[in-house]
């Protein structure tokens, strides 16, 4: 059977009527902005069914059943999914075009398996004696069981028993490691990756469970653990909560960005649902792709401490290159998004998110702060700062209105600063930014460079290049400044050179140039450079040692010449003709 496209699939979700459809199965009657009917699925008495039409699901009380407009239909009259949307679109009148391949999805085992997973999982929080740690979790977070459970949250016991179910289901072992559920130990054991978790599920675009995000509950370690990438997901280009929010969204003209899942949830419930998260990354293009499609305006919400500072920034940049409108709430000290609504409420929320700026203004209130434009190296730094969000504004007024207020924060004539901006002594004329321009002298060329502009690509290279290389490898103290400052997440610490540095690198980036091949040769030439490093501390051993012990040292550093001769043939050469290691 054909693939039915993601748009079209969203187009006719968007237009089906679920209370009308569901209401020709079982009688509704409206209990505020629900519905409220005996269940149609385990056939009840009491009206325990609720259609929630502002999110487009239905959910039982008792029985547990929820879904969209689409599931309803393949648990209630045996329908597969394309078939499901098929006869929805069939009654609001769209047409369904076809598109290739055909036969069924490969992926479809994963997509059942996690499905399978989730259900589990929430059982577990629902009924499990070893649940009652996430059911206190949440009761000390002041959240009632039966308001989470319609969202699919989930526990992960610490025991093994996740394993023994999948197993009894018939889901093979293969198919829950592709999907992010089982780990494999160097020894070849088993583990469920989620144990002692309380479970977020992840949607993608057509609402279907394909990951989970879990908050550990007790000790242990990392405090929120992700599902990885898989065939079914990839955490760069999905939104915490998008499905349910974006219909919220379209109607208020607005998205909310937060950093966290309780954040989204204790939003939703105060009735703010047009509120989304990133999957525990910063927010890739993908994503504000993603909110550019549903809101011509995001707030971020994000903790005013100088982590969540740095995210703020950086993720307003990544919407003003998308064109959005993008305006920055500040949270009083020591509050985020959830224990704020917990002691103000909605009403106490709106009134900050009335209060949002912009984040160039909001960059200029915090420099400002902290005496930034009282000295003239001081307003130097500060431009620094200020340049990739004008920079990355897309839309050419709104750079034009940044580099006014700039030049006037900063005190420098508006032309100087517009030099700048474009570098090429014009004005920006809208489209993407334009190029940085080049140092008048350049910055070296090497392996470090190299693996500072992996790094500037964020994820996964980030990860990558900072588990090969520690900071005190780098040699070049500019770029080992910029190495600990993105690592660490604290661009805006750097200090001036090191700041133009890291303008340099960003703006001149990967050039086309294979992200594969430049990691393998930057680490090959920064491994050889150990070993070098090696030879020369047995040269400075070597005099003050006893005979026997030089013998020892002399064995060794002929056997590190060896290892360096035979991994990398070309290191020498390429030092004694261009000068340095690594150049």
């Amino acid at each position: 059977m054909s693939l039915i496209p993601d748009d079209v699939i969203e187009q006719v979700r968007e237009a089906a009527d679920i209370v009308g459809i569901i209401g020709e199965h079982v009688e509704l009657k409206r209990t505020g902005a629900d519905f409220r009917a005996p269940c149609p699925f385990h056939g009840g008495t009491h009206r325990n069914f609720a259609v929630i039409p502002r999110k487009g699901m239905y959910y039982c009380f008792v029985c547990h059943e929820g879904g969209d407009v689409f599931t309803f239909f393949m648990k209630k009259l045996g329908m597969d999914y394309p078939t499901a949307v098929r006869e929805v679109a069939r009654r609001v009148g769209i047409a369904i075009p076809e598109r290739g391949p055909t036969g069924p999805d490969p992926r479809e085992p994963l997509y059942e398996a996690v499905a399978a997973a989730a259900d589990w999982f929430a059982r577990q929080l629902r009924d499990s004696p070893e649940g009652q740690l996430a059911r206190d979790y949440l009761a000390s977070r002041h959240l009632e069981l039966e308001v989470v459970l319609p969202l699919g949250l989930g526990y992960a016991p610490r025991s093994k028993a996740f394993l023994d179910a999948m197993n009894g289901l018939g889901v093979r072992d293969a198919v829950l490691l592709e999907a992010g559920l089982l780990i494999k130990r160097d020894d070849g054991t088993l583990l469920p990756r989620f144990r002692g978790r309380l479970l977020f599920p992840i949607h993608d675009l057509r609402a279907r469970v394909v990951a989970f995000g879990g908050r550990i509950l007790g000790e242990g370690e990392p405090k929120y653990l992700n599902s990885p990438d898989s065939p079914v997901f990839h955490k760069g280009k999905l939104l915490y909560n998008l499905p349910v929010a974006k219909h919220a969204m379209r109607k208020a003209e607005r998205a909310i960005l937060v950093e966290g899942y309780f954040d989204v949830l204790r939003l939703s419930l105060a009735g703010i649902e047009e509120v989304v998260a990133p999957l525990g990354t910063g927010l890739t293009p993908e994503q504000a792709q993603l909110l550019q499609r549903h809101a011509p305006h995001v707030t971020l919400l994000y903790d005013s401490d100088d982590a969540g500072l740095r995210a703020t920034f950086r993720a307003g940049d990544e919407l003003l290159r998308q064109g959005l409108r993008v305006s920055v709430a500040t949270l009083p000290p020591g509050e985020d998004p959830d224990t704020l609504v917990q002691k103000r409420g909605a009403a106490g929320l709106e009134a900050i998110l009335k209060d949002a700026v912009d984040p160039l203004e909001r960059k200029i209130q915090i420099l400002d702060r902290k005496a930034f434009f009282s000295s003239l190296p001081g307003r130097r730094r500060a431009l620094d700062r200020l340049l990739p969000t004008i920079r990355a504004a897309k839309d050419p007024i709104t750079r034009e209105l940044y580099i006014s207020r700039a030049a006037e924060a900063a005190g420098v004539r508006k032309d100087v600063l517009e030099r700048e901006v474009t570098g090429d002594g014009g004005r920006g004329t809208g489209g993407a930014a334009p190029p940085v321009p080049r140092p008048s002298s350049p910055l070296p060329a090497s392996a470090e460079k190299a693996l500072l502009l992996l790094m500037l690509e964020g994820e996964p290279w980030l990860a990558r290049v900072t588990e090969a290389v520690d900071a005190e490898e780098l040699q070049f103290l500019p770029y080992r400044a910029v190495f600990e400052a993105v690592a660490d997440d604290a661009v805006l610490a750097l200090d001036d050179t090191s700041a133009r540095a890291y303008e340099q690198l960003k703006g001149e980036g990967l050039g086309g140039r294979d992200p594969n091949e430049m990691y393998e040769l930057a680490v090959t030439w920064m491994e050889a450079r150990r070993l070098e490093r090696q030879l020369e501390q047995l040269d400075d051993q070597l005099p003050f040692e006893s005979p026997e012990r030089q013998a020892s040292l002399i064995a060794e550093k002929r056997r590190v010449f060896d290892e360096l001769r035979k991994r990398y043939p070309r290191y020498k050469i390429a030092a004694r003709r261009r000068g340095a290691p690594g150049t």
